[in-house]
């Protein structure tokens, strides 16, 4: 299993407290309290970007790779 989270961490309104959770929310993903307790108070979520407003050449599925 991997996750890649770069971006949502380094946006995020408190990056490091945003890494730890994230480590320890995959550490212990099965353990639904602890991922409940650890996913409050991490502040603003990245802001997520429209994809109708990004241009042809910014959009992997046309770049034809």
């Amino acid at each position: 299993m991997a996750f890649f989270v770069g971006s949502g961490i380094f946006k995020s309104d408190n990056p490091e407290k945003f890494a730890r959770a994230i480590v320890e929310a995959t550490t212990h993903y099965t353990d639904y309290k602890l991922i409940a307790e650890l996913s409050k108070n991490l502040g603003t979520a990245m802001k997520g970007i429209e994809i109708s407003t990004l241009s042809a050449a910014d959009r992997m599925q046309d770049r034809g790779w």
